[in-house]
């Protein structure tokens, strides 16, 4: 492993917004989940509610902010100072933890959902952000290495996030244990933030324009006159898509394909994110610092591979029952076949890591100074659409009584044409200064 990258953790140009953004995902992780844990086994009981429908409107929440204010915050982005507006932000977290505490201590689902919007809203301010802020503060020669190391934090934050939410919120004195750590958590990143260095605003001239409708169809039009640009969004918000798929069925497909408990299903999910945020701190030494999809292709078809083999692996197991005993973590890992399982999930999310994370490079280093936040602000809402028509179409499917198995199968085949796509990104080759 290159350890030049690692270096980076040492410079104030990245450690603090590193930071600062692993302890937003952490949060946001610990109350979505916390809340989820809650509605399910909590609310759902003691006052009678739909905790799917519940559970699914939660979710539709927090997306909803990045459909709405992504392009607003993009064009706050390139207009303002962004260090500035990073402890604007942080401030408004600090007080946005009382609401969550409230939340929480109050049984309300009203307010948990209120919640969860304000969550949304804070990270879609953030988003353009913190990925515009990092040409900026890096070389050229940094900038995958730096996108490497905020996935590979990204993605850890939100496991240990999940993690810890669920796990604790259950105990004698969750409510409080979460509420203290959702406010240290947003108090410490305030505290950070405070060290990031300044970044000068490359539109200060910008006419900002708050009509959503208009704002975004602007966005997207900046991202579209692009090719290169447009094409790495498109992949990106491909990645999310199919990542938020596969995690989603991760439960049911413990319960009802496995013949597994919990413990198993937060074990596919933690080997799932590790495997990411691996692939992601590998690009770096593949790619030598190059700004170059060279791997992309080879990457994409690894995550269809992996994919099917996953498939093919758990196919033809027993049926499970409502009586089937289900096997606990240590049972489960017991069984040498299911390792076969476990190296199927890192394989294909290790290949994701690297298929993303130079997609973020070659979109923020192709995108002019003066609308970078604007372009990933437009990435943002790609995301969220992808994300949505993804799931949507996966709930319908398996609506229609189509199997876990027959949904994976799908995607992955679907990720076919994705992986095609960047085959022209891949033969474009990065000027002489950056070849590794």
């Amino acid at each position: 492993m290159d350890q030049s990258q690692f270096r980076l953790l040492a410079t104030r140009r990245f450690l603090p917004i590193f930071a600062t953004q692993a302890l937003s995902a952490f949060g946001d992780n610990v109350l979505r989940n916390a809340i989820a844990i809650l509605i399910t086994y909590h609310l759902a009981v003691t006052l009678d509610l739909n905790a799917p429908l519940l559970v699914t409107l939660a979710s539709a929440l927090f997306i909803a902010p990045f459909f709405m204010f992504s392009a607003l915050a993009g064009q706050l982005a390139d207009k303002y100072e962004k260090g500035s507006m990073v402890r604007v932000i942080k401030l408004c977290e600090i007080a946005f933890t009382i609401l969550a505490s409230a939340s929480l201590y109050t049984d309300s689902a009203t307010l948990m959902l209120l919640a969860l919007f304000v969550s949304g809203t804070l990270a879609a301010f953030f988003g353009p952000i913190k990925y515009g802020i990092l040409p900026q503060h890096l070389q050229e020669n940094e900038l995958v290495a730096g996108n490497g190391m905020v996935e590979t934090g990204t993605f850890l934050a939100i496991l240990l996030g999940l993690l810890f939410g669920g796990l604790v919120i259950t105990t004698e004195y969750g409510t409080e244990i979460v509420s203290a750590v959702l406010i240290l958590t947003a108090v410490t990143s305030y505290l950070i933030a405070l060290a990031i260095p300044v970044a000068p605003p490359p539109a200060p001239h910008l006419e900002v324009d708050h009509n959503l409708w208009s704002s975004t169809r602007a966005i997207l039009s900046h991202a579209r006159d692009n090719k290169l640009v447009f094409q790495s969004i498109v992949c990106i918000s491909w990645f999310w898509a199919l990542g938020a798929v596969f995690l989603a069925q991760f439960p049911a497909f413990t319960r009802l394909t496995l013949a597994s408990d919990e413990t198993v299903s937060n074990l596919l999910i933690a080997a799932f994110t590790v495997g990411i945020a691996i692939g992601s701190l590998m690009c770096n030494s593949l790619l030598k610092g190059a700004i170059s999809a060279r791997f992309a292709p080879i990457a994409g078809l690894g995550i269809t591979i992996f994919a099917l083999d996953l498939v093919w692996a758990s196919s033809g197991l027993p049926t499970v029952t409502d009586t089937t005993p289900l096997l606990d973590l240590g049972e489960f890992v017991a069984q040498p076949f299911h390792w076969r399982i476990l190296a199927d999930l890192v394989g294909m999310a290790l290949a994701g890591g690297i298929f993303v994370v130079p997609l973020y490079a070659i979109m923020q280093n192709a995108s002019a100074d003066a609308v970078r936040s604007r372009i990933v602000a437009a990435a943002n809402v790609m995301n969220a659409i992808f994300m949505t028509i993804a799931t949507a179409a996966a709930a319908a499917m398996l609506g229609l009584g189509v199997s876990i198995h027959g949904v994976f199968l799908a995607f992955a085949l679907v990720n076919l044409v994705f992986t095609v796509s960047v085959i022209a990104m891949a033969r474009r080759r990065p000027p002489p200064e950056m070849q590794g």
